[in-house]
């Protein structure tokens, strides 16, 4: 049985990165396919750590550490089509020691249309085992 480190509740406040939908986030059907809301999420949360000051490689560099997703539940609610405006949000729900959980969403207006929880762990650059998160991310995210 593996040992999961005791999650943290976060309030954090929602940061929200928009997109725009170019013709090869379309599928056959003109829809958003599905698993390009991955893609919108990833981006948002990259743009989330820069505007919190942490870059994805300078994570890498000057701490020796990266974040992986390691699990992914995604809603579809409303389809997205070409040219659309969304805006991904991401919002920290909870820190442990080597994991966070962030919630987000791609709305068109007050209108969600893919929502989720992605999990993404800290893990060493070098030889990817999971390590702590470094105090110094904790201390950005807290």
């Amino acid at each position: 049985m593996s040992e999961r480190p005791t999650a943290a509740p976060v309030a954090s406040p929602i940061f929200s990165h928009p997109v725009r939908v170019y013709w090869e986030d379309t599928d056959a059907g003109g829809i958003v396919y599905y698993a390009n809301y991955l893609k919108f999420f990833e981006r948002a949360r990259t743009e989330w750590l820069r505007a919190l000051g942490v870059g994805q490689q300078a994570l890498r560099t000057d701490t020796g550490t990266l974040f992986v997703v390691t699990d992914t539940r995604v809603a579809f609610r409303a389809p997205a089509r070409l040219d659309d405006r969304l805006d991904v949000t991401v919002a920290l729900r909870h820190t442990g020691r080597v994991a966070l959980e962030i919630a987000q969403q791609a709305r068109r207006g007050g209108t969600v249309l893919a929502e989720g929880t992605i999990r993404v762990g800290c893990v060493a650059a070098g030889t990817l085992r999971p390590c702590r998160i470094p105090t110094q991310i904790l201390d950005v995210l807290a």
